[in-house]
């Protein structure tokens, strides 16, 4: 099973490991042992589209140099591509939608005997569901069994996404929002804390909708405690809140709530109100300011994280200064920068008014090079912080792991420098001594746990 893109495809891949280990598959770690190789795609943006097509060549080479009879394309990029991807990629040996999942192993069995599947025909998913939220019905819990054995572990509260982003193909392949239940998600977190898990990383296409189907838009602000309370969890992270829906309910839960961390994922986009409209998204500079100092005033040292897209169809100079202006008083931890480009079936594919690629491109760049510089300079204000390292990883002088205000992959890490012997899954209080760009060195100051 090989993975890409983001959090939310992790948990995808485990519950079909879980629905095939539970059917009389085997999982292996090495590819060239597989018999059969599922490659779980991503089909975001180009860049990830293209690793999922190189993936699966990759994948397909393993039919003449290893054991594999059959290469399989699920996740993103084969439900929005269905028959088309099938079609244009004939090495791979069939493309599964969302839909095969609940019958995966029959599935494979039929491929691997070398029967032929017929690939979907792509559709709008938001179709298939009421259009009222409180109508629809979560899917069914899938087993799961864990691809990965480190003390963090993403948690699905919801798929799907109700918002209209002018830019985004997401709701269209995701399908409308959908929330699991809160008996489930809690079942599954302690599930993963008898797994070794001390890091719950809670993941969805937009956490701040949590429960709203349920007839209840406040029941992340309860539900963060009972999984902050589960035995063994340490810590429960938040991922994915959308700012215009950022209720200060919330922002004091996530930020006071004692296990959950004081991380603020918000996906700004741009800070331009005039941009932000031609998004379908709301906001601008002084609500976004206003924000932030509302997460500060319960947490000075939180973390926030956002990302931006640049050269969006329409955008002015002044547009784009109006978002530097703000990068540089937002004093964000860290910021993603995307140049825009189309994306099938999006409704900003439409727009007239793009800039050119080069364009594009050199704005990226310069906006890339502006967060770089103050993304290092907040990592510089964290000198003499007292944090808590989560280590990940354990060299043979020192250890590596994440702060409470770092995300995982994205947001940097915190090299604990010295010769105490930790050990992957340990909490060590530490104090920040010197920065690299992002990430922080810092030494202990007390004793694991």
């Amino acid at each position: 099973m090989l993975t890409l893109g983001c959090a939310r495809n992790e948990v995808d891949s485990e519950e079909l490991a879980g629905r095939l280990a539970a059917d009389g598959f085997r999982l292996v770690s090495d590819p060239a042992e597989a018999d059969t190789v599922v490659v779980n795609t991503c089909g975001f943006v180009e860049a990830a589209k293209k690793d999922s097509v190189d993936a699966l060549l990759e994948a397909s080479d393993l039919k003449e140099t290893g054991r594999a009879q059959a290469v399989v394309a699920v996740g993103c990029l084969a439900e929005r591509y269905g028959k088309d991807l099938a079609e244009t990629l004939p090495e791979t040996d069939a493309v599964l939608g969302f839909d095969d999942y609940p019958d995966i192993a029959n599935r494979l069995r039929a491929i691997v005997a070398g029967e032929t599947h017929h690939a979907h025909t792509p559709q709008d998913r938001r179709l298939l569901l009421p259009i009222s939220p409180v109508d629809r019905t979560a899917p069914e819990v899938a087993p799961r069994q864990r691809l990965e054995s480190g003390p963090l572990a993403p948690l699905k509260l919801a798929s799907g996404c109700d918002r209209r982003c002018t830019f985004c193909a997401i709701p269209a392949f995701r399908g409308s929002f959908v929330s699991r239940r809160p008996s489930d998600v809690i079942t599954e977190a302690r599930w993963l804390a008898d797994q070794g898990v001390r890091e719950l990383f809670l993941v969805s296409e937009n956490s701040t909708s949590y429960g709203k189907d349920l007839g209840d838009i406040r029941l992340l602000e309860t539900l963060l405690p009972e999984l902050s309370a589960i035995d063994g969890v340490e810590r429960v992270r938040v991922s994915y809140l959308q700012p215009a829906e950022t209720r200060p309910g919330l922002i004091e839960a996530i930020a006071t709530t004692p296990g959950v961390v004081p991380y603020f994922d918000l996906s700004f986009q741009h800070a331009s109100a005039t941009v932000l409209r031609r998004m379908r998204r709301f906001g601008d500079p002084e609500s976004f300011l206003g924000l932030l100092e509302k997460v500060r005033s319960f947490a000075p040292e939180a973390g926030v994280r956002s990302n931006v897209i640049v050269g969006f169809p329409g955008e002015t100079e002044d547009d784009l200064q109006t978002l530097c202006d703000f990068l540089v008083a937002a004093r964000m931890d860290v910021t993603g920068v995307f140049g825009y480009s189309d994306e099938d079936g999006t409704e900003a594919e439409s727009f007239t008014d793009k800039l050119d690629p080069d364009e594009v491109w050199a704005r990226a760049q310069h906006v890339t090079t502006l967060v770089e510089e103050l993304n290092a300079q907040r990592a510089e204000e964290r000198i003499g912080e007292d944090v808590v390292v989560l280590v990940e990883s354990v060299e043979e002088i020192g250890a590596e792991g994440r702060a409470a205000h770092q995300g995982p992959e994205v947001d940097g890490t915190t090299r604990l420098e010295g010769e105490a012997t930790w050990k992957v899954g340990d909490l060590v209080p530490a104090r920040v001594v010197s920065t690299e760009g992002v990430d922080l060195v810092a030494v202990a100051t007390g004793e694991a746990r």
